[in-house]
């Protein structure tokens, strides 16, 4: 049986609650904030039945790992995926629309792609196991609730992943400085796989070569390259621009 991991902030803590409460082992809350905020967060926490515990605030940062807790850090179960891949694409209405991610490391950088997934309306987010970070306290409280409900998967083989999705009929496309189109210039509206290397090193030689085609971001000012959340949020939501 998997260990409980620890979520923290309000958002992340928030989004469990309303979706697996049941999953929740208890949660740890800072009784000297009297603020609106946190009243209604342990109202709502209290409807849920969950177990609340007062800690102070040097308790939480050492349960969260981390100063930005918010007063707010649970004990919680993992919460299985009920889904494969396969399992995902086979029920999705419509044409897919997926972020793929080639190398991310950082958990910050993580949280902010699923936070700007959810919003762009992804169905799913996919990485490779060992070029890539999980999902952790970190990750959970960046991505602001979104790594409760955006499917995060992590593959063996991310160029044979691709290949699976491109027998499935969905589009690769890579994200490249060098590519001759750029994003706006690609039709986004059929099944899509938007494939974003690390900031910096940008996309593996194999995955760049697996994708269909490859699309750079216009950049205008001094900056070479974007930091690897926004051009995501860039990709995702020119997707989601085309399809409205």
């Amino acid at each position: 049986m998997s260990s409980p991991k620890v979520l923290f902030g309000f958002h992340a803590v928030g989004v469990r609650l309303k979706t697996a409460p049941g999953s929740i082992i208890e949660i740890y809350y800072d009784a000297s904030r009297r603020d609106a905020r946190m009243r209604q967060f342990v109202e709502r926490a209290q409807e849920a039945g969950a177990r609340l515990i007062e800690a102070d605030g040097l308790r939480l940062a050492k349960l969260a790992g981390s100063h930005g807790h918010q007063g707010v850090a649970a004990r919680v179960a993992p919460v299985p995926q009920t889904h494969s891949l396969d399992d995902l694409l086979d029920a999705v209405q419509g044409p897919p629309l997926l972020l793929v991610l080639d190398g991310v490391t950082d958990p910050h950088n993580l949280g902010a792609c699923l936070r700007v997934a959810d919003g762009a309306g992804a169905h799913a987010v996919i990485a490779p196991k060992d070029h890539a970070v999980g999902v952790n306290a970190t990750v959970a409280k960046v991505a602001s609730g979104a790594a409760e409900t955006v499917p995060y998967f992590m593959v063996t083989n991310l160029a044979r992943t691709l290949g699976e999705l491109k027998e499935r009929g969905i589009w690769c496309v890579g994200a490249s400085d060098d590519a001759p189109k750029t994003i706006y210039q690609i039709d986004l509206k059929g099944p899509v796989a938007l494939v974003l290397g690390a900031e910096g090193s940008g996309l593996r030689q194999l995955t760049r070569k697996t994708c269909d085609e490859l699309a750079s971001i216009p950049m205008k000012g001094a900056v070479e390259s974007l930091n690897v959340s926004v051009a995501s949020g860039v990709c995702l939501y020119e997707a989601l621009r085309q399809r409205l």
